[in-house]
């Protein structure tokens, strides 16, 4: 199972995080721990780092990757905007071989199927493997798309996340944290979209006080509309203890 590029969420565990990002293994213990007490999750499945890696080795964006930052100068403002524009354009302009096409392609059916849906609309999230460790935190800093349908939009959202793994914010905070940029993997989660006009809002809920640490309370932030507004610092939420 390591040697694979896909995991469904069920197939994943926190100790996974090095394979699959906090995010993703979150999902998965999610999916198997709380499902079967009602709590209904939207499915789906994780691109490996493996996969991060096979995509840039095909594509040769480890040597190019390397050359774009030997230049860089972190302590230049012009040079982390034009070392994060080289290297996200380096990936943009890439294609994925063609068996981890097919793996992805092959896992959005039958996601799709699952749910008796043609091209099902579903989230694509980036999920960093030293996402939100306990001396580092780069929630908000990866790109994530919502409402993406068909087999080529998917492919283009999965390549935007991986090109997100170079966005400005992210190399400085790599290079305030001292973390190589070159030996970084991204996973990507695909997960069923969940339709938050029809709920009311959407947002995040944590299971203590974030600023006193209280466990004994549930604290939630929503907005009207999609959760990443709140995520990307648009919006003020409403707040419900």
């Amino acid at each position: 199972m390591k040697q694979r590029y896909i995991r469904f969420f069920k197939e994943v565990f926190k100790k996974d995080v090095p394979l699959v990002g906090g995010k993703n293994a979150s999902l998965g213990e999610m999916i198997k721990n709380l499902s079967k007490k009602g709590v209904n999750i939207p499915d789906g499945f994780a691109l490996t780092t493996r996969a991060y890696w096979r995509f840039l080795k095909f594509n040769k964006l480890d040597k190019k990757l390397k050359e774009i930052f030997s230049r860089f100068n972190p302590k230049s403002i012009k040079s982390l905007q034009e070392t994060g524009k080289a290297a996200r354009k380096a990936v943009l302009e890439t294609k994925f071989p063609s068996d981890l096409e097919k793996e992805i392609v092959k896992a959005y059916k039958k996601l799709s199927a699952k749910y008796g849906e043609n091209n099902m609309n579903v989230a694509v999230r980036s999920s960093g493997v030293a996402e939100d460790a306990p001396t580092t935190s780069f929630a908000g800093q990866f790109e994530s798309f919502l409402n993406v349908s068909g087999e080529q939009k998917l492919l283009q959202s999965i390549k935007k996340c991986l090109a997100s793994a170079f966005g400005d914010r992210v190399i400085a905070y790599r290079q305030e944290k001292k973390i190589n940029h070159l030996k970084f993997a991204l996973s990507v989660g695909v997960q069923k979209m969940v339709r938050s006009d029809l709920a009311g809002s959407a947002g995040v809920m944590f299971t203590l006080d974030t600023e006193t640490g209280f466990p004994n309370v549930v604290l939630i932030n929503s907005v009207f509309g999609p959760g990443e507004e709140i995520v990307k610092g648009h919006l003020t939420p409403d707040e419900f203890y």
